[in-house]
């Protein structure tokens, strides 16, 4: 069993969050780029082998699509009423899929490119 170092997962969470708003703001709906960068983080600080930062990366992933798909919520929520609540819900389970998807697989990238240390 992986024991989970949360270190690491909660620094990927602040640059996911940081770098995320601002690749918003240069380039609009590019922030995937965020999680991209901020999950090979993870799976590089973590290290020892490939699943372990594929586990640690899709934490990030897993939390990441959480915060950013509960934003969506209240935002549609609050623009869309009701019908707006409900495709924030949606938006919430992709977004935790495919992040979670995203981080398994960069953090088991940055996980092989530090090699099993």
């Amino acid at each position: 069993m992986v024991e989970v170092k949360w270190t690491p997962v909660i620094i990927g969470l602040v640059i996911a969050i940081i770098l995320g708003i601002i690749i918003d703001l240069v380039l609009p709906g590019w922030s995937i780029i965020a999680y991209i960068i901020a999950t090979i983080y993870v799976g590089y600080a973590v290290g020892g082998g490939y699943m372990n930062g594929a586990i640690h990366g899709a934490l990030v992933g897993v939390v990441g699509g959480i915060i950013g798909g509960i934003i969506a919520l209240v935002l549609l929520g609050a623009l869309a009423g009701a019908a707006g609540v409900g495709l924030g819900i949606v938006a919430l389970i992709i977004a935790i899929i495919v992040d979670a998807i995203i981080g398994a697989i960069c953090g088991a990238i940055g996980a092989l490119i530090k090699g099993n240390a």
